[in-house]
């Protein structure tokens, strides 16, 4: 009898050993889980910091002049080409806002209507039979005389300080 009491403990004690163990396991895996998914959140937040500091790069209008352009075309073309290739870089990015701070994405926003604002002054100002070459100068012109004109500088700094912060 004796024999089948000490049996019997020792088996109800691994049991609940064996029990407790899973639970253990479970709990681990939960915040295993957990701890994956948080750093997949900051994994994308990351993404998408660097896709928009590769916006704010491809749409400076030196880095966009430089990329962008053709000899032989009129001011009006080429103003065409300037602007449809903002929209179109800021466009292909626009998904990115949802990684993104509020205040991350209004600087890319406002970047963008800045950079189509000078385009269309600077382009408009311009005798109709002014070429390309002639907008291209007036607005590299424009951004080596007024540094604020460089507003990507400060975007591209503000993007690079809050991506340093999820890390």
């Amino acid at each position: 009898m004796l024999d089948t009491t000490v049996v019997l403990t020792v088996l109800i004690a691994c049991m609940i050993a064996a029990v407790l163990a899973y639970l253990i396991y479970l709990q681990r895996k939960a915040k295993l889980e957990e701890r994956v998914k948080v750093q997949g959140g900051q994994q994308l937040q990351l993404q998408a910091y660097e896709r928009l500091t590769v916006l704010v790069d491809r749409i400076a209008l030196p880095n966009l002049i430089t990329r962008v352009n053709v000899s032989g075309i009129s001011a009006a073309d080429m103003q065409a080409i300037l602007t449809r290739n903002i929209r179109e870089e800021f466009e292909y990015n626009i998904s990115q806002q949802i990684y993104v701070s509020p205040e991350a994405w209004k600087a890319v926003k406002n970047l963008k209507e800045q950079n189509l604002l000078v385009i269309n002054q600077f382009a408009s100002a311009l005798p109709i039979n002014a070429t390309g070459l002639d907008l291209n100068k007036l607005l590299l012109e424009y951004l080596m005389a007024d540094k604020k004109g460089s507003l990507h500088e400060v975007v591209s700094e503000a993007l690079s300080y809050e991506a340093k912060q999820l890390l």
